[in-house]
């Protein structure tokens, strides 16, 4: 039906007195800025077995030198695919929660209060998820470089994770716990063996060491994903008709080395054979028809593996609120 204009000037005068009582009306004050995210947690079923990502926070990396065998501009070109544009790249830590219904399995340790002045939330956020550090049964390693296992022992020496039992690869104990390794390793490294040693030397007695290949325990298989560190491991996770493989630093950020897995990281010890353990991965994760899990990409760190021509894409996982 077609309005008069009488009509319509009615109707404008209306809107425009409603929004003035609406504009002085003393009980809509602003709401004040929250300043804080949520806490950084998210579960998901493999099987029966249920997974929660546990975030901890970021660090920002500058491009320059970060990959060790491509040119600054081709890096950008392809995160600018991704929508990452920049001269630095945002990279997340985000460790992964086992509950199997029998023990609760946390597979690295987050930075602790050790790291970067961006990460450090893992406790926090680890308890927003409902656990408790004494809960955990056991604290399984895939590598020892600091935003990994400085969450076992933090500043003050203290060990949270009271009742947990550690284990750890056998080839990266082997490196980083033997003294000539640490005499002959570059000034740049040392800070990295030291590190090590303050967390591993009052429990070394009492560590035990796992090897590559093996079921370390009922569900949890590990394999060797060498060059990132020598003894660098990722894990398949199987329960049931779920499968997930828990890639840890196989690629850093998934933006760059799942669409570029022939780059290397400048923190790959053995470029060469971390591109190898990395497509090994890659191509084992379509394979299975598996889950992945990352500990560098944008959170929940989780999603899906395709085949992208001669290369590999990322599906992330959808947000879901059931489990």
């Amino acid at each position: 039906m077609d309005m008069d204009r009488r009509s319509v000037l009615g109707l404008s005068a209306a809107a425009l007195a409603a929004a003035g009582t609406f504009g002085s009306n003393p009980a809509a004050a602003k709401a004040p800025l929250a300043g804080k995210q949520n806490a950084g947690f998210y579960r998901y079923k493999v099987g029966d077995f249920e997974i929660t990502a546990i975030n901890d926070g970021f660090f920002d990396r500058p491009l320059e030198g970060f990959i060790k065998n491509a040119e600054l501009a081709d890096v950008q070109t392809v995160l600018a695919e991704s929508s990452l544009a920049g001269d630095k790249l945002r990279i997340p830590f985000t460790t992964s929660i086992i509950n199997t219904g029998s023990k609760l399995i946390m597979i690295d340790a987050g930075n602790g209060n050790v790291g970067a002045p961006t990460s450090g939330a893992w406790m926090e956020n680890f308890k927003a998820a409902g656990f408790s550090p004494e809960q955990v049964d056991l604290v399984i390693f895939s590598h020892f470089h600091g935003d990994h296992i400085n969450g076992l022992r933090l500043k003050d020496g203290s060990a949270p994770f009271t009742n947990a039992e550690i284990m750890v690869p056998a080839a990266e104990w082997a490196f980083w716990m033997d003294d000539g390794q640490m005499s002959r390793a570059p000034d740049a490294m040392k800070g990295a063996f030291q590190g090590v040693r303050r967390v591993f030397e009052p429990i070394k007695d009492k560590v035990a060491k796992y090897e590559a290949g093996k079921e370390i325990v009922p569900g949890i298989t590990s394999i060797a994903a060498y060059g990132h560190t020598p003894g660098h491991t990722a894990f398949a996770v199987n329960s049931g008709s779920g499968k997930l493989m828990l890639m840890s630093d196989t690629t850093n950020h998934p933006a760059l080395f799942v669409r570029r897995p022939e780059w290397t990281a400048v923190f790959d010890m053995d470029g060469p054979t971390a591109i190898a353990s990395r497509k090994k991965m890659l191509d084992m994760a379509i394979a299975e028809k598996a889950q992945v899990a990352f500990y560098h990409a944008p959170f929940p760190a989780a999603g899906t593996i395709v085949k992208d021509g001669s290369s590999y894409r990322l599906v992330p996982v959808a947000w879901n609120s059931a489990i």
